[in-house]
């Protein structure tokens, strides 16, 4: 893209949000902020392929006596993982006060707790980094807010503070708690929105200064090496009187803005917008495949296959994979079963009934999960998030007592997300087969602590040895890995279709048309053997056996035929 496609780009978005007046001096501003970081060219990172599978997980998961987190976490991978994990998403590493890391002070330093930037640095020659942008809110500790607290005029505007001409009746929140707080200031009491709690306050898009600082930060990753940044919770992120502040046209606009700038600079820095909400929504974000986020969280992906894998029928996960297609040669989904935080509840409106959502907030508890709300507008409170580790989710209770049978059921639960149309990612507990942590839950008084417990390592590597459920759910998910990886019917960017064997059996033909490999995926979700119909033979590249076209798939087995 030359510069003067580009700066006609930027000041029609420019326009677009902040209107017309003064667009020209602010297309100025960022050009010239652009330009600075074009003369300092990023890394670079080779395009998406069906090799990238992603490891989320905290800077400090892994930890060992003598070393920082980040470099014991990098000792692991490079001693464990090393060929199979591609891409570390580290989850917030930088000074915090709250929500794990989600609350930041300084989106420019690494949190000291954790390493340095040299140890990112160190990571980064070996694994492409996906640096976490929590760019809706930062800390009531940061210098910033104390900054808008002090009535520097630098800060006046960071924040939004309480406005009664401002309709709020109508905002999205996922959170029960006050939308404004009262903060004590050098003039008085302060307010300020504050979407997700007390100490997580709301910055001020709407004040282009912010954007410019924003923008500042985001370039800053791309060079320190973040070929992949995460936009957490960015459908907050604009403030309109009478709206639902959530999803707003100059949210998209934002997004847009910041593809723009890195195609520009000719970065490969994927952008991945992560929206908790429902289907439709969520995937608003690929805009049109080619001028917004790179990749949206596919949050219906974990509810689904829970609920397949509960009731032993795959209708409804089957129903919505029709509905996923091929987006461009340039965008896709980023297909997880787990994460830091739990398992999105929202994402299955119109997909799930009421009843069956219950069955599964049922079963999370009885499996010695948790479950987190949120407000409704007509003031009643809907579940929001099951909190538990994945592994613990899928468990039967009365059904699936056999430990190898439960191993079985995580690796097949995990073939679903190796087979969808999309990029991977594995959370470091479902890697490493970990269990509920209800005393970390208990001890914080915060739910998802359940599935966030930091690991020793020398304990791991032992464990990784001795303990069956680890060392199953762990040489399994590798293995599947390198079988993916070598096969370009798995491409992010191939073709995807439902086939229809049972109402059982979930599965998919993947097809990629520039090598014209095909692989037939089919997974049985029930706990009995179950006969079905390929429509072609070949072989089963996991067990490397020849399987016809009328075979029967054992408990929660699954194949990846290769046709003849």
């Amino acid at each position: 893209m030359n510069k003067q496609r580009f700066i006609q780009d930027a000041q029609g978005l420019l326009t677009a949000v902040y209107g017309e007046e003064g667009a020209e001096e602010k297309t100025h501003q960022l050009v010239s902020l652009v330009q600075k970081w074009k003369e300092n060219n990023a890394p670079s990172s080779s395009p998406l392929s069906q090799k990238n599978v992603y490891l989320i997980t905290y800077g400090d998961s892994i930890q060992k006596e003598g070393k920082s987190p980040l470099a014991a976490l990098h000792q692991f991978l490079n001693t464990k993982a090393r060929n199979e994990i591609t891409d570390v998403h580290l989850l917030p590493m930088f000074p915090y006060t709250s929500d794990d890391g989600f609350s930041v002070v300084d989106y420019r330093e690494i949190n000291p707790e954790l390493g340095s930037w040299e140890d990112i640095s160190h990571l980064s020659n070996d694994f492409h980094l996906m640096f976490d942008f929590v760019a809706n809110h930062i800390s009531k500790s940061s210098s910033w807010f104390k900054g808008y607290l002090d009535d520097d005029p630098l800060y006046r505007h960071y924040f939004i503070p309480e406005d009664s001409v401002f309709d709020a009746k109508r905002v999205v929140r996922p959170r029960t708690t006050p939308l404004f707080h009262s903060y004590d200031s050098f003039s008085g009491k302060k307010t300020a929105w504050t979407t997700f709690s007390e100490d997580q306050v709301d910055v001020n898009f709407s004040h282009f200064p912010v954007l410019l600082e924003m923008t500042d930060i985001l370039l800053m990753y791309a060079h320190r090496g973040g070929t992949s940044i995460r936009l957490d919770a960015i459908g907050f992120l604009w403030k309109k009187s009478g709206t639902t502040c959530i999803h707003l046209p100059e949210t998209h606009a934002m997004i847009q803005l910041w593809r723009l700038i890195l195609d520009y600079l000719e970065s490969r820095t994927q952008l991945i917008t992560e929206t908790n909400v429902p289907h439709k929504e969520n995937i608003s974000y690929l805009g049109d495949g080619e001028n917004e986020a790179h990749m949206v969280y596919q949050f219906p992906l974990p509810p689904l296959v829970l609920h397949a894998f509960t009731v032993h029928e795959t209708t409804k996960l089957s129903n919505w994979a029709r509905s996923i297609k091929k987006v461009s040669d340039h965008a896709t989904y980023f297909n997880f079963l787990a994460s830091h935080d739990g398992i999105g509840m929202r994402p299955t409106e119109g997909i799930l009934s009421d009843e069956e959502r219950q069955l599964l907030v049922d079963k999370v508890q009885e499996n010695g999960g948790r479950v987190s709300y949120k407000s409704n507008a007509d003031g009643t409170e809907s579940p929001y998030e099951l909190n538990i580790n994945y592994m613990e989710a899928l468990i039967n209770r009365g059904e699936d007592r056999d430990g190898e049978l439960k191993i079985q059921k995580m690796l097949a639960a995990h073939s679903v997300l190796f087979s969808f149309i999309g990029v991977p990612a594995v959370y470091y507990h479902s890697l490493l087969g970990s269990e509920n942590d209800v005393e970390g839950a208990e001890q914080s008084g915060i739910n998802r602590r359940i599935n966030r417990k930091k690991l020793d390592y020398d304990a791991l590597i032992q464990e990784l040895e001795t303990s069956e459920r680890r060392s199953g759910v762990f040489k399994g998910l590798k293995q599947m890995i390198t079988i993916r990886q070598a096969e370009t019917a798995f491409s992010p960017f191939a073709d995807q279709k439902v086939m229809e064997l049972g109402d059982e059996i979930f599965a998919l033909e993947r097809w990629n048309k520039e090598t014209d490999e095909r692989i037939l995926f089919a997974v049985n979700t029930a706990a009995r053997k179950v006969s079905v119909q390929l429509p072609a033979e070949g072989t089963d590249l996991w067990t490397g056996k020849a399987v016809e076209s009328l075979t029967e798939l054992e408990p929660y087995q699954f194949i990846w035929v290769k046709p003849q």
